[in-house]
């Protein structure tokens, strides 16, 4: 009888045995699981995509952003807006930046001639105009009436730093106005400096580019500068050398190049490239 009892006593441990065992197994597997998935739910990170792009692109930046936005949901755009010289000195000291924008040839050319940026990486983005804007109610019809004593103060980018203030020299000195005026020329950061200097009446009148002037009511476009009295206004675009996140910048400036994104540069004064 005793060894009957034993026999029994020995399965039902078996059996419980083989209970703990399964629940232990079920219970590891489900914390697999929720390990796993909540490795999983932490696998989607935000990208930081570093833009220092020209002042003149603050606006359609804004919609840009958002239309990309849509688009890549993971991706934060930093932009940094400025003068295209300044933007440029910053790259060269160190500042974070994927992709540049330029507003001229020559800071993005000198970017390419110091390795930062690889020659055959640099595309056109978009053209744009050259206007004269002056305050509302200023008589001003014409570049010759810069040298009458109804202009007292014409604002420009600094020719140096902003390539809107370079082609406004140059159409300057294209017309033989120069010498006539360089006492009147008050020199700005940028070009949206050289507007708002304009619309606050610190100055008659201002070079500024027709995207900068669509939609300001508070100024008037006095005339559009012809295309032969200074050089191509091209905004040319390209993703650094050394980005660490130079997959999603080239992303980025796809769709730059897109369609929707030129659509939406139109509709800001910009002319789509050809």
């Amino acid at each position: 009888m005793k060894k009957k009892f034993g026999i029994l006593t020995l399965a039902l441990c078996l059996m419980l045995g083989a209970v703990g065992c399964s629940n232990n197994s079920s219970s590891s597997s489900s914390l697999n699981a929720s390990s796993a998935a909540s490795s999983s739910g932490d696998s989607s990170e935000k990208v930081e995509l570093n833009i220092s792009a020209a002042a003149s692109l603050q606006e359609a930046m804004v919609e840009l952003e958002k239309e990309f936005k849509n688009i890549n949901p993971d991706v934060k755009l930093t932009v940094n807006l400025g003068s295209s010289g300044s933007l440029m000195q910053q790259i060269q000291e160190g500042a974070p930046c994927d992709l540049f924008i330029s507003a001229g040839a020559k800071q993005m050319d000198t970017l390419v001639e110091d390795g930062t940026v690889e020659k055959d990486a640099v595309k056109t983005l978009l053209t744009n105009d050259l206007v004269l804007v002056a305050a509302k109610g200023e008589k001003v019809d014409s570049l010759d009436a810069l040298k009458t004593d109804d202009v007292e103060k014409i604002a420009i980018g600094d020719p140096e730093s902003v390539p809107a203030g370079k082609y406004a020299k140059e159409v300057l000195d294209n017309t033989k106005l120069y010498d006539n005026v360089k006492d009147k020329l008050v020199l700005a950061k940028d070009v949206k400096e050289v507007l708002s200097w304009v619309q606050k009446g610190n100055a008659d009148v201002g070079f500024v580019y027709l995207s900068d002037a669509t939609g300001v009511d508070d100024v008037d476009v006095v005339l559009t500068t012809d295309a032969n009295s200074h050089s191509e206004i091209a905004y040319p675009v390209a993703v650094l050398k050394d980005s660490k996140q130079a997959k999603v910048a080239q992303q980025f400036e796809d769709f730059l190049l897109s369609d929707t994104a030129q659509n939406i540069l139109e509709k800001h004064g910009f002319n789509k490239v050809k």
